[in-house]
Formats: structure tokens, sequence, C-alpha cells
């Protein structure tokens, strides 16, 4: 009995010892993804910012510019790249949308960025773009790959349509979630105009006329939360400037935009909430789950051994044999 007991944990034993693996490198890939259809969407706030009055043409403080940033996941266009990617792909629509104190758009910048669900690596395919323009991202955008590592990543910049490092800047800890910080410098570089520029009647073409140029610097901050990759917190210290041109008259450069841009403390917690049980899930199948199968397949075989050691003992007796009868004599 105690042997057919051993030959059952040890068959236990070693289904949960190969599931451990299995779980790790062959269902956490195919499991861990961005669904294609996921929608987010994100405030932030500038206070005490500087803006251009357009009708003026005057740079003014205001008590605050807001930016609203959305992301939504096209399911359809997603389905036919991945006809021929040849793997599962994420394609997001995404706008950031400012407006100023008055609830006037000040600018928006649509976007779409199509991606590896897995990997968040750039996918190159028809429709990826930046305010109608076609680009080519290299990099990362709005999120870090899952197990983000303790480096620098190349992450694309919306506004120069280039990519640039951003650089590891140390581990921290945001509102008790370990976190990796990073930090990228955007030097002054001459931009383009948005194609819905904010005073009706003025388009790009019409200010370029003029002579006057856009130009933009920008540090951008993040808090990585590096098991789900996700930022939990970022910050902008951006700045935008128009330069030269009959449309200043006789200045050189008039500033556009400047504050620090900061998330919403709504949306914080929110967002610090969410990424807190994406990590839970995504533990379990990484961490969780395939060390506690390996222990416990550790701990039934080691069981197995022990049973199998006692039905082997040599103090047991051994089984007596029936008497055969003694013949009978008449």
């Amino acid at each position: 009995m105690r042997r057919k007991a051993s030959l059952i944990l040890l068959a236990f034993a070693v289904f949960f010892a190969a599931l451990s693996p299995l779980l790790r490198w062959y269902a956490f890939p195919r499991l861990a993804k961005i669904p294609a259809n996921q929608y987010q969407d994100m405030v932030l706030e500038a206070r005490d910012a500087t803006l251009l009055d357009y009708g003026t043409m005057q740079a003014k403080k205001v008590p605050e510019v807001t930016i609203v940033q959305t992301l939504k996941g096209n399911v359809e266009a997603s389905d036919r790249i991945e006809r021929t990617a040849g793997r599962d792909v994420v394609v997001w629509d995404s706008l950031s949308y400012v407006q100023g104190p008055d609830g006037k758009m000040v600018s928006k910048l649509p976007e779409r960025y199509i991606f590896d669900a897995h990997s968040q690596d750039p996918v190159h395919a028809t429709g990826e773009s930046v305010d109608g323009d076609p680009v080519t991202r290299e990099g990362i955008e709005f999120k870090w790959p899952f197990h983000t590592e303790k480096r620098d990543y190349e992450y694309f910049d919306a506004q120069t349509r280039t990519s640039a490092p951003i650089h590891y800047k140390g581990t921290h800890t945001f509102r008790g979630v370990k976190v990796y910080y990073f930090e990228q410098t955007i030097p002054w570089t001459k931009v383009k105009f948005p194609k819905v520029m904010p005073v009706q009647g003025i388009t790009p073409e019409s200010v370029a006329k003029t002579g006057t140029t856009r130009w933009y610097t920008t540090v951008r901050k993040f808090w990585v939360e590096p098991v789900t990759g996700a930022p939990v917190y970022g910050e902008e210290i951006h700045k935008e400037e128009l330069r030269g041109g009959t449309l200043l008259g006789d200045r050189d450069k008039v500033t556009a935009f400047a504050g620090h841009v900061k998330m919403r403390e709504d949306y914080i917690k929110h967002t610090v909430a969410l990424v807190k049980s994406n990590r839970t899930l995504i533990l379990l199948l990484t961490s969780y789950l395939p060390w506690g199968f390996l222990l416990l397949g550790a701990a039934l075989l080691s069981l197995s051994l022990y049973l199998e050691a006692r039905s082997r003992r040599p103090g047991d007796p051994a089984p007596t044999e029936a008497a055969e009868p003694e013949p009978v004599n008449a």
C-alpha cells in the first residue's frame, strides 16, 4: 500500500516540477499581453503656466493648463495587422488635447501607435503616424516592457518624431510601490506646427509663409513599476517658443507654452491601484505559482521517497508461509 502511494506522489511531484518552468517560460509570454481593446485616459495639469494669447501674440501667465490624454485600442486595425505580422499586435489611437483655463483648445496631437502586445516592441505597419504624418518609431512609448530592467531605453518623442535615450536614474518607492525612475531631456528642437491651430483661419502653411518657426524642449520624467512596466506617475517640464518671422514683429521669440506638467491627484490614485492589481497577476505567472509548484514538487518527491523507504525497511517481519499439515497414520 505504501509503495502504491509513493508512486502516486512521485507522479504528482514530476507534474508540478514540470509545470513550474512551463508557467514562467511558456504561459507567461502568451498570457501576459496588453488587451487589444484597452481604453484609458489621463488628466495632467500645469499650474501657474505661461501661455501665448494668439489674439495679441503676447505670452501671459494663466492659473492652469489642462492636458487630457486618451488611449483607445483599435481592435479592427490590430486584427488586420496581425494577419501579416504573425504575432499579437495592439493598435492605440491616442490623443493629447491641451486646453487653457477658459476651456478653449490650445493644441491637439493625435497619434497611432502600433506595438507587440507582450514585448511592447514597435510594429511598423501602414497607419503608424503622428498628427497624420507617417512615422517609423524606434523604442518604446507610453509603456515599458514587462519586467523592466535597470537600464536606459529608447523612447519616442511625438513632437520631434524621433527617439532618444530615456535614462534610468534610480530605484524609489512611490505611494508604497517600488518604482524605477527614468528621465529624458529633449534639447531645443525645431518642430512642426500642429495641423489644427487654436485660431480659426490660421493654418501651418499660412504661418510658414511668415517665416515664424516653432521650437520645443522638455524634461520628461517617469516613475515605472518594473514588474508590469506601467508608469504610476509622470511629469514634464515643457517649453515651446515661436521664433523669427514677420508674425512676431520686432521680437526674436515669444513663449507659446511653458509649464510644469503633472498628473492630477485622482488619476494618480487610480493608476497606483490599477498597477498594484496587475502586478499581482504578473507575479502569479512569473514568481508565485512557478516557485510554489517547484517547492510543492520537491515536497511531494521527499514524501514519496520517505514512503518508499518505509515500505522497504529491513526491521519489518517477513511474511509467514502456511505450514503444511502433518500426515495422519491409520
